[in-house]
């Protein structure tokens, strides 16, 4: 079974982010799910975002790796949106990366190097018509990442919710958290970290 570090969104370490980590426990993969945000949790993206703004995203990612020092090297990197940052860097840095889940968002594979690193498969989940993943360039950077990669794939659903996986939230879209939800299940079955 894989080994998992998930960070969570711009709300926090809500509870929909604790569901999600526990389905993939109920399947056997181990999950860590540290806190960023030092126990604060947020009502809306806007609130939450603020707030990374004002702590300052390079303490964010900055707190992303300190979360995974002590972890193996053979571990699964996944991020729902903000939490994508660090889990995209770790997996793009650090030696023995077995996989990426990036959920709603997506970097620019040159934020962190050069390129891709070879043999790190990669999943990237979005909605086609997200505000946030589809107009402020996420979409176009997983578009880059999976170019050509036979081991990195992109996933879009219809409809315009940001943080669609996540039950809990407003945005929950339930058919699509649930097909989203057994690719990440296959993705895992077959890194198995």
């Amino acid at each position: 079974m894989a080994e998992v570090l998930l960070f969570h969104h711009a709300l926090g370490l809500t509870e929909g982010v604790h569901a999600f980590a526990d389905g993939l426990r109920r399947a056997g993969h181990t999950v860590h799910v540290p806190d960023l945000y030092e126990g604060r949790t947020f009502a809306d993206v806007e609130a939450g975002g603020a707030y990374a703004q004002e702590v300052g995203f390079d303490t964010i990612v900055a707190r992303g790796e300190r979360a995974a020092e002590g972890l193996p090297e053979a571990i699964v990197y996944a991020g729902f949106s903000l939490g994508v940052v660090p889990a995209q860097k770790l997996a793009q840095t650090r030696p023995g990366a077995v996989g990426a889940l990036l959920l709603s968002a997506c970097v620019p594979v040159t934020e962190f190097g050069a390129a891709w690193p070879e043999g790190v498969p990669a999943q990237v989940h979005g909605m086609d018509a997200d505000p946030f993943f589809a107009g402020e360039g996420d979409l176009a950077a997983a578009r880059d990442l999976v170019a050509g990669a036979a081991d990195r794939e992109l996933f879009l659903y219809p409809g315009t919710a940001h943080l669609f996986a996540e039950r809990g939230t407003a945005d929950h879209m339930p058919e699509a958290a649930a097909l989203c939800a057994e690719r990440v299940l296959c993705f895992l079955d077959a890194v198995k970290g």
